[in-house]
């Protein structure tokens, strides 16, 4: 690709690079942009719709619709509907070179177009003094030579220093004994856990943007909240939300003061409830010797039993067979039925 640019000398607009390349914005609505931006003060003034501008660009209809509603959404392009004192509607428009939030447009809409121009100032009383003409005043030289910073340093002397410090023999240990390693601080699980939403906080909210050190600094509150029960997506829902109409000013005050102002109450250790004494079971028995018919056996009785329970219910079997059958019952029932009837 060649490139051959002359910067112009007049009839020219200056345009950021945020706009120029956006990656949202289409080149209809950066042309529409650039073009609004560059109107002289005569045409600016006059209140004129967005789609006349648009007009003598070509855009018309669906092009026009669409880079309007690219401008809006990206936040360059605000409007505000009315109804005036006549009853008729009227729409508002404010096209900005830079992105706006609706609070920071409605601003800037009610400080009005001349908000940003500074006053003039009052003159100053009196007549202009005197300016002391010459050069500068002559000083008596002393021979020696002025620098304009002081010498540098010789930085070599540490450098020897750690020499012979590196060079000295370590204290030998006593014969018998192992130096033990020195124990290295680790991190507990909170403050890991805590520094890490407070560096995810910029995904939220762009004011809350913090570095590696300043999110250290604020660790330790952060932690104080996950150890008492508040979990991570909790303390960062809590540290987002209700954030000023205005912006954040500081990132670090802001959630320093948010941290200990609403510091949740400890929780309350709950002593667990010891689980009900379990009976003693019963003695195992030792094996009996049951007397019933058949081949011998053995069994193990729970209470005073003499027979296995095989022995006990064909005992039961047998005594019912004794009573009378039901057959007999049965037949007697119906004649006495027949002859009742």
């Amino acid at each position: 690709m060649l490139r051959h640019a002359i910067a112009p000398v007049r009839r020219y607009t200056k345009a950021s690079h945020d706009v120029v390349r956006h990656s949202r914005l289409n080149s209809d609505a950066k042309v529409l942009l650039l073009y609004v931006q560059g109107l002289p003060e005569s045409e600016a003034a006059a209140p004129k719709p967005l789609s006349e501008h648009a007009a003598r660009l070509g855009l018309k209809g669906r092009a026009y619709q669409k880079a309007k509603q690219l401008l809006a959404d990206c936040g360059y392009l605000h409007e505000w509907r009315e109804q005036g004192a006549r009853g008729r509607w009227i729409t508002e428009q404010l096209l900005a070179n830079v992105t706006l939030t609706r609070d920071e447009a409605s601003r800037a809409r009610e400080g009005g177009a001349d908000a940003g121009v500074p006053s003039e100032r009052p003159p100053t009383v009196g007549r202009p003094g005197e300016r002391t003409v010459g050069d500068s005043p002559r000083t008596e030289d002393s021979g020696e030579k002025d620098f304009p910073h002081p010498p540098p340093q010789d930085r070599r002397a540490p450098v020897a220093d750690e020499a012979a410090e590196a060079e000295e023999p370590e204290p030998e240990a006593e014969s018998g004994s192992v130096l033990a390693p020195v124990p290295v601080p680790v991190p507990a699980p909170e403050l890991a856990e805590a520094e890490g939403v407070l560096l995810s906080l910029r995904h939220a909210h762009r004011d809350l943007l913090l570095g590696v050190r300043e999110a250290r600094l604020l660790a330790d509150a952060a932690a104080e909240w996950l150890r008492r029960g508040v979990s991570a997506p909790d303390l960062r829902r809590a540290l987002t939300t209700g954030l000023p109409a205005d912006g954040v000013r500081s990132a670090v005050g802001f959630l320093r003061h948010r941290l200990i102002q609403k510091l949740p109450a400890a929780r309350r250790q709950v002593t667990p409830t010891p689980p009900p004494e379990r009976a003693a079971a019963p003695a195992r028995r030792s094996l009996v010797t049951c007397p019933g018919p058949g081949d011998e056996h053995v069994f193990r009785p729970r209470n005073d039993e003499t027979h296995c329970l095989r022995c006990r219910t064909a005992a039961a079997f047998e005594a019912t067979l004794r009573l009378q059958p039901l057959s007999e019952q049965w037949r007697t029932r119906v004649q006495e039925c027949a002859a009742g009837a």
